[in-house]
């Protein structure tokens, strides 16, 4: 049932370690912990001996570094770089130089060590380069002494509500947030270019701008909430109007846009439920998501519902493609076999179907790495080879981290390796246990695949949030068969809305079924 008393929209930016901004991963105690992301179940494949975590060492190195170096001091970070690059050099040279009769062990794991080492150097010294992107130019000291400035920004994330507030006795004005990249300050003294990540507070008649678009603002600076945060400062803007565009948003964005707010249009006659949670079921818009409904599916564990997941990707490739295990057979089925596409022509589809998934639902940190780990998932469907998947997971983790270091404090990252590793290395094991005691195969791995990722992700919620959910993993199971006919016809009635949308509403009206039937669980 849905409790009631939430509150929605997003908070005020407040940054801090181990936080994200975004929808899928804004984690404070107040929000609560979001549910791990689960991936589709596997059905074909099974484990081959024991788990390789030859590049699960290497990965977490570079993770700790990583997030270590994102907060401390530069100086501290260049020596700890320097020793260790000098300590894998040393191990290096000595096993090139080492006898051949040496054991050959020992010479293994010296190779080992300096990998690990070089994967930690690379992850600090990532980290380091971009927390100092933060700290570079003039918007750092201006921030600190809450200057006024005009700031050339270019959005980089949708806009979201801030939440209700009340100062004193008076409730504060609703508001809007973004993120955005600041590429020139201009203050009384003069004008500087830079680049510099900053979170920028509007009104709410802001809501509408889409990343990509370059704006002129004038504001009032402040430094982030709290120390270490991966923007430089928060620019309050005095601006009550339109927003002041100096250029237009890119043509896939608007692109992006027209698609999402076709899916919106489509969705407008459905049941309240459904209108509001298909949209972000299909492409993470949480606009229309009421606070009661928030926090109904907060308690149960079903926030990954709210955002784009892995498991998106992976049901629309399946379409595309079928069994994974089959897509290189002469039996092979899904949609571009049934309509003869050649095997290489589907190849080059699921590709640009990835891509197009990533723009529609936007290039942010929480999409990207859902993306990646979707299609670790679905290496596991098609490959049958388990042994082969968690270096893939973790390579996966590593080019991430690599790309984005702050997703090393980000819980909901955090959350994503594990549910994805469990899926891999514990569901299928549990999976064989339940069907050795007679359970149905099908209803085994869909059991084992919700138990294995609540269980691994529950301790890291249970920290971060103080709560742990008693009906998450029954909760979890009934929404799930929602998930993949929802986010099927839901991408279908957006894809349509531009042509035809009569057709467009009919898909969604058959997409808000199993969207009522999950905001039912919750």
């Amino acid at each position: 049932m849905r409790r009631a008393g939430g509150t929605g929209g997003a908070d005020a930016p407040d940054g801090g370690p181990l936080s994200v901004q975004g929808d899928a991963d804004a984690i404070s105690p107040a929000r609560g912990a979001p549910a791990p992301e689960p991936a589709p179940v596997p059905t074909g494949p099974r484990q081959e001996g024991p788990a390789d975590l030859r590049l699960a060492v290497p990965a977490c190195a570079a993770w700790a570094a990583a997030a270590w170096a994102v907060t401390a001091d530069g100086r501290v970070v260049t020596v700890t770089v320097t020793a260790a690059v000098l300590m894998a050099a040393a191990l290096l040279i000595g096993t090139r130089h080492r006898r051949p009769a040496a054991p050959t062990g020992r010479s293994g794991t010296s190779v080992a060590v300096a990998a690990v080492l070089l994967c930690a150097v690379a992850g600090a010294t990532v980290g380091a380069l971009r927390a100092a992107d933060t700290r570079r130019g003039p918007l750092p000291a201006l921030a600190r002494q809450y200057g006024q400035a005009t700031v050339d920004v270019t959005v980089t994330g949708d806009p979201r509500a801030t939440r209700p507030r009340v100062r004193g006795a008076a409730r504060a004005a609703p508001a809007v947030v973004f993120e955005a990249e600041a590429t020139r300050v201009t203050t009384a003294h003069d004008t500087t270019a830079t680049r510099t990540p900053v979170m920028v507070i509007a009104p709410p008649s802001w809501s509408g701008l889409l990343p990509s678009t370059r704006l002129r603002v004038e504001g009032r600076l402040a430094p982030p909430s709290r120390e270490g945060d991966r923007v430089a400062a928060v620019v309050r803007t005095r601006d009550h109007g339109p927003p002041p565009v100096v250029e237009e948003p890119s043509a896939l964005q608007r692109a992006a846009a027209r698609l999402r707010a076709g899916l919106r249009t489509a969705t407008d006659g459905l049941a309240p439920d459904a209108r509001a949670l298909l949209p972000g079921l299909v492409v993470g818009d949480t606009s229309r998501i009421p606070p009661d409904l928030e926090e109904a599916f907060r308690a149960t564990d079903l926030t990954h519902l709210l955002a784009v997941s892995g498991s998106n990707l992976a049901i629309l490739i399946a379409v595309l493609i079928g069994p994974a295990h089959l897509a290189t057979r002469a039996e092979r089925r899904g949609l571009a076999a049934r309509l003869g596409i050649p095997l290489r022509a589907t190849a080059v589809l699921g590709a640009c179907l990835a891509l197009g998934f990533v723009i529609v639902c936007r290039p942010e940190p929480s999409v990207l790495r859902a993306a990646a780990c979707g299609l670790v998932t679905l290496l596991a469907i098609g490959t049958g080879r388990r042994r082969s998947l968690l270096p893939a997971l973790a390579a996966a983790a590593l080019l991430l981290v690599l790309y984005d270091p702050w997703l090393a404090r980000s819980y909901g990252f955090l959350l994503s390796v594990l549910a994805t590793g469990a899926l891999l290395t514990i569901a299928p094991r549990w999976s064989a246990a339940l069907r050795r005691r007679g359970v149905p195969p099908r209803v085994a791995e869909a059991l084992a695949a919700a138990a294995a990722a609540q269980a691994v992700c529950a301790p890291v919620i249970a920290v971060m949030a103080a709560r742990v959910s008693l009906v998450a993993v029954p909760c979890n199971l009934l929404a799930e068969a929602a998930v993949a006919p929802a986010t099927v016809l839901g991408f279908a009635a957006l894809a349509v809305a531009p042509l035809a949308m009569p057709a467009a509403e009919c898909l969604a009206w058959l997409a808000g079924w199993p969207a009522s039937w999950a905001a039912a669980v919750a």
